[in-house]
């Protein structure tokens, strides 16, 4: 059976990532690179296919099964409104957009076309998340009542100096790396119905915060706290937690979420379980059963692209969709909003 023809449009970080995992996808071919910057050249003739300057050009020339748009963000919405003009399935990196008025546009084509569109949110493909998720509905906490979680890490200087628009407004944690936690936080514990926060630059001194501490509210009645920092030298980040990716240093022993229910508490990601094995024990004056949910760690952008061709072959709906990515969205600017007004910002689910 031929193998599923995927173009990568954007040969930065991310796309190069996604390159990867093409050349070594058993279901999956890279087609075609599509990036104007002359470094491009150099990855299109390494992966042994042809380079296109724009979609145009790649759309005018061939035809594949399906697009990865890892562009600049600007760029995500008038690239798949091209794509699907065209009835291109597309993998579209986050954010869906750069506002949620941009993100509704997108959303309402997709679902008025019926092409697919699948949001590159590639920790809904994490074997930790899957598990994660299946302790939870496997009823072994009980009900939901609280989630703790963490963001924590240190981003150096240079960071700031190759991108200095990462000083301004729209540049801090809030909307480069929380958007990443509450699609995990919906995952695991449900829609958000609303959010507060506090915000701080006293450490970096810029225009955007370097400092978050934000509240979360659960349709589902369940409350959650959760720390946000790019200043703080702790490693309680996914990054620094989940060992899926091999350019953070990890520590094992160390947690950024924690899961509790009336009957016990899971932390992630090492699935560390303390649970009470009868109702009549539930006090904290009795012992924890104590044990460790096995799992094996697998990295999900590989995961993400096995999925992605089954959509593009009609064999599975997108499991992160427009809407998904756009409620991410909304989510977080609504953290941000919380944060700059000091009120409570809450909306129905």
């Amino acid at each position: 059976m031929p193998k599923t023809r995927i173009a990568v449009a954007g040969a930065g970080l991310i796309g190069l990532a996604h390159i990867r995992v093409l050349q070594a996808s058993p279901s999956c071919a890279l087609s075609a690179v599509v990036d104007p910057a002359p470094s491009a050249a150099a990855v299109a003739a390494q992966a042994g296919v042809p380079l296109f300057a724009s979609l145009g050009a790649l759309l005018a020339s061939d035809r594949p099964d399906g697009v990865v748009l890892a562009t600049p963000n600007p760029l995500h919405v008038p690239q798949a409104l091209q794509c699907i003009d065209f009835g291109l399935p597309i993998l579209l990196e986050k954010p869906i957009a750069t506002s949620v008025a941009e993100g509704q546009t997108l959303v309402d084509a997709a679902e008025r076309s019926g092409v697919p569109v699948l949001i590159g949110h590639h920790r809904a493909h994490s074997p930790i998340m899957a598990k994660a998720r299946q302790v939870l509905q496997s009823g072994q906490l009980g009900r939901l009542v609280a989630v703790m979680g963490s963001a924590t890490f240190f981003k150096p200087n240079p960071y700031f100096d190759d991108g200095p628009w990462r000083r301004e407004p729209g540049g801090g944690p809030i909307l480069i790396n929380m958007i990443h936690e509450v699609h995990n936080l919906r995952m695991l514990c449900g829609e958000i119905n609303a959010v507060q926060a506090f915000a701080s630059n006293a450490i970096r001194g810029f225009a955007v915060e370097d400092t978050v501490a934000i509240n979360l509210r659960f349709a589902n009645g369940a409350l959650g706290s959760f720390m946000l920092s790019d200043t703080a030298a702790c490693p309680r980040s996914w990054e620094q937690t989940s060992q899926e990716n091999q350019a953070y240093a990890s520590y094992e022993d160390e947690d950024c979420y924690v899961l509790a229910g009336t009957h016990g508490s899971l932390s992630v990601p090492t699935m560390r379980l303390k649970t009470y094995a009868r109702d009549e024990d539930r006090s904290w004056w009795k012992p924890f059963e104590v044990g460790t949910v096995g799992l094996v760690r697998e990295d999900p952008l590989m995961h993400q692209m096995e999925h992605f061709g089954a959509v593009v072959r009609g064999e599975a709906s997108p499991l992160v969709s427009a809407r998904d990515g756009l409620q991410n969205l909304k989510v977080t600017q609504a953290i941000a909003e919380a944060a700059a007004s000091g009120r409570v910002v809450e909306w129905h689910t």
